[in-house]
């Protein structure tokens, strides 16, 4: 089942996809609207955000990066996250932006000391997200600073949450990031570094995840610089597309 969450009419509706209208959404109370008439959020509460650097194979040898003993992790902030059909602001002073399409995780029951064989039953379901970098302010892969990875409306997540029942292999999903309708990312989460269960075992191994935290589980190789009014879709299979717009400065009143 997919779900998400949109603002219409001065209130927050969960949503689904409208059987009748690909373009169209149904919100809870029966009523159908187009994808542009409502403000889409994030489809679901979000807490503690895990996001995954470097966890594709060829994504890591693309950028000249060897492989860490320990999965690189670090912290995402509430700010950074917009919905579907969201705009995330390319600071006027960078060179080098790009987007990162990747699977992400919700948790779905409190998780500590989770092995890697029981790991899985603490997966409520997935979405996509769409996690930007600024690579003129990264100065360290292993510690992205505060700049690069927590800016505000740089992680766009949606536009549905599905039950992880409804994917019937989490390990075989294509994702696919296309520019201006051009296609320039594509991978497999086959080729996931560390997978999910690994990722569970190894954070639920010093401290407690919990219901509504979000593992961003890193994105494959293809990465290109994006421009002020660029589209950018990312979809993986089951997922459906996640649709984003790249604004400048001056759109955000920053001039």
């Amino acid at each position: 089942m997919m779900r998400g969450r949109v603002a219409y009419a001065g209130a927050i509706h969960e949503a689904c996809p409208d059987t009748a209208d690909a373009s169209a959404v149904r919100l809870a109370d029966g009523r159908v609207r187009r994808e542009d008439e409502v403000v889409w959020l994030a489809p679901l509460e979000v807490g503690t955000i895990f996001a995954l650097g470097l966890n594709y194979a060829e994504h890591a040898k693309e950028l000249q990066f060897n492989k860490q003993q320990e999965p690189l992790v670090f912290l995402k902030g509430p700010g950074t996250v917009i919905g579907h059909r969201g705009f995330t602001r390319r600071p006027a002073d960078v060179t080098f932006m790009h987007y990162e399409c990747e699977l992400a995780v919700v948790i779905g029951q409190s998780a500590r000391n989770v092995s890697r064989d029981q790991a899985m039953r603490h997966v409520a379901g997935y979405t996509i997200a769409n996690d930007y970098t600024i690579r003129d302010y990264l100065e360290n892969y292993y510690r992205p600073n505060l700049r690069v990875k927590n800016r505000d409306g740089g992680t766009v997540l949606g536009p549905w949450f599905v039950d992880a029942a409804d994917i019937e292999d989490v390990t075989q999903l294509e994702l696919r990031t296309y520019v201006n309708g051009t296609l320039r990312q594509q991978g497999n989460t086959r080729d996931l570094v560390t997978d999910i269960p690994a990722l569970i075992e190894y954070l639920s191994s010093f401290m407690t995840l919990a219901p509504g935290d979000v593992i961003l589980t890193g994105t494959p190789e293809g990465t290109v610089n994006v421009d002020v009014g660029d589209e950018v879709v990312c979809e993986i299979d089951g997922l459906g597309r996640l649709v984003n717009t790249i604004a400048s400065d001056a759109d955000f009143g920053r001039e």
